[in-house]
């Protein structure tokens, strides 16, 4: 009886494992495709508006897409947000540099 009582535990115990396992990995691989889509709305919202040196403009281009992304997406494309998605891509314009941060950063802060 008491061996089986063991066996029982250890198996609950592998499976926990398991289980746990499964769910570091999947937190991993999302924050660190969510970091890079944030880097490229940066990225591509900075070129906009670069390449519409107009001020007035940018300001304008980042409110009415934050608009557009926050109905459709939710409050996470808020006009705070992507001006912080834009000085992130600013801060590291190299994609081979963010791609690999993106990973350490990640793992250091997965569950």
């Amino acid at each position: 009886m008491k061996k089986e009582v063991t066996l029982q535990e250890s198996l609950i115990t592998d499976l926990r494992t398991l289980i746990n396992e499964a769910r570091n990995k999947v937190a991993l691989i999302v924050n660190t495709e969510i970091t890079l889509l944030y880097w490229h709305i940066g990225k591509r919202i900075n070129e906009e508006v670069i390449g519409n040196q107009c001020a007035e403009y940018g300001k304008q281009i980042v409110s009415t897409r934050s608009t557009q992304l926050t109905e459709e997406y939710g409050k996470g494309f808020n006009e705070k947000n992507l001006r912080r998605m834009m000085q992130f891509a600013e801060l590291f314009p190299d994609f081979q540099i963010v791609a690999p941060l993106s990973r350490q950063l990640s793992s250091s802060h997965a569950p």
